[in-house]
């Protein structure tokens, strides 16, 4: 039986109001799939080992913006549940706070986007999405009469279709909370409508534009085009054959439906670990290559938008917008309540951490980023110094 299922938890609309105490938010972020209908991805039947290293990463000092933190403060001031750090894969420090456990799920707002867009690459690996500038209406034919006409899958994972779209989460007026009351009905359709509804502001491919209700475009046309739910897809082609030891869990727009492609995703603190050595890995997965050469890069770095303008995103996933983490091609999925997977390439680096921050935005005390340079400049020196 998972540990927290009988746990009283709030509901969505205090997740993102940010109206939750602090013990009812950690109970909530890890029984989520409570909160809707969910599909399950079950585990793998080899699960990939992660060993742990010889000598664990014990202590950390860094500065942010001229204050020197600890590791203990960045843990306790960021409200940080959960927290493992790959290099080479090997566990060099995983820590569990607020009753959490290795057996946790935990939900990764957010971080789902990345997880989407994975799903979309390994797609047009398979060749079951022909090419990432088709057009969207090729997957998604009821978009036909509204502004996503001229619209392409590679405007949608860059955020750039043009659509107006307004992503305040605590505004109830605001189309990111009309998405989230369309999933709440829990009626077949009911997201594509919203999205259907929207009006042009720009020109496809012009302008970056944050929008979770782009990712409902991104699941809807994945589902579409491999003719499977993603939790299935995504259990086929990754999480069973990477390792992943525990079940997953992803919220569904309706019973039976599209999985919610910009959040709703959980699991446990490890099979997130693994999900990023996946990614520095390339997408090789039991000698398979499950993701297009080269797409990780592509990924993670810095787009051109059509008209030459570059934007500080990639496919659905954030590039770490400092000069040493361009150099070491870092690049981080994020989701709200202060939910990460930071990845570095050069390094060999993975750092999960799971937020319990009762505020969708704005509640971090320390620079998550400031953090996970000074755990990769900290392990290289390390590696240097042996």
């Amino acid at each position: 039986m998972y540990p927290h299922a009988m746990e009283a938890i709030g509901s969505v609309r205090e997740i993102y109001d940010g109206k939750l105490s602090p013990a009812i938010a950690v109970n909530t972020f890890r029984n989520i799939d409570r909160l809707f209908p969910s599909n399950r991805i079950v585990k793998s039947v080899k699960p990939k080992a992660l060993p742990v290293a010889a000598k664990q990463l014990s202590q950390l000092y860094f500065n942010d913006r001229g204050q020197k933190i600890s590791l203990d403060q960045y843990l306790e001031w960021n409200q940080v549940a959960g927290l493992l750090i790959l290099k080479d894969g090997q566990i060099q420090l995983e820590k569990y706070r607020y009753g959490n456990s290795a057996q946790t799920r935990w939900m990764s707002m957010s971080i789902a986007k990345s997880i989407t867009s994975t799903l979309i690459g390994a797609a047009i690996k398979q060749g079951k999405i022909r090419h990432i500038d088709d057009p969207v209406i090729k997957y998604i034919p009821e978009l036909k009469e509204s502004a996503y006409q001229q619209v392409t899958v590679r405007d949608v994972l860059t955020m750039s279709s043009g659509l107006r779209w307004n992503e305040a989460y605590t505004d109830p007026r605001s189309d990111r909370r009309k998405l989230l009351e369309a999933q709440i009905a829990q009626v077949p359709g009911s997201a594509m409508r919203v999205m259907a509804s929207l009006s042009q502001a720009s020109v496809p491919g012009s302008r970056f534009n944050y929008s979770t209700g782009e990712t409902q475009i991104a699941a809807q046309l994945l589902c579409n085009a491999i003719g499977m739910p993603l939790s299935a897809y995504l259990q086929e082609r990754i999480w069973s054959k990477y390792g992943m030891e525990a079940d997953a869990t992803w919220w569904l727009d309706s019973p039976n439906g599209v999985e919610i492609g910009g959040s709703g995703f959980s699991a446990t603190l490890r099979d997130y670990g693994r999900f990023g050595l996946f990614m520095l890995g390339g997408g090789l997965a039991a000698k398979e290559l499950i993701l297009p050469t080269a797409w990780t890069y592509e990924a993670g770095t810095p787009k051109r938008l059509r008209q030459g303008d570059f934007i500080p995103y990639g496919y659905l996933w954030w590039p770490v917008n400092s000069q040493q983490g361009f150099q070491d091609g870092a690049y981080t999925a994020v989701g709200i309540h202060g939910q990460y997977l930071y990845l570095n390439p050069r390094n060999n680096l993975v750092i999960v951490v799971w937020g319990a921050q009762v505020k969708p935005t704005g509640s971090a005390v320390v620079d998550d980023q400031a953090f996970f340079a000074a755990v990769s400049a900290q392990l290289a020196e390390n590696k240097l110094t042996k």
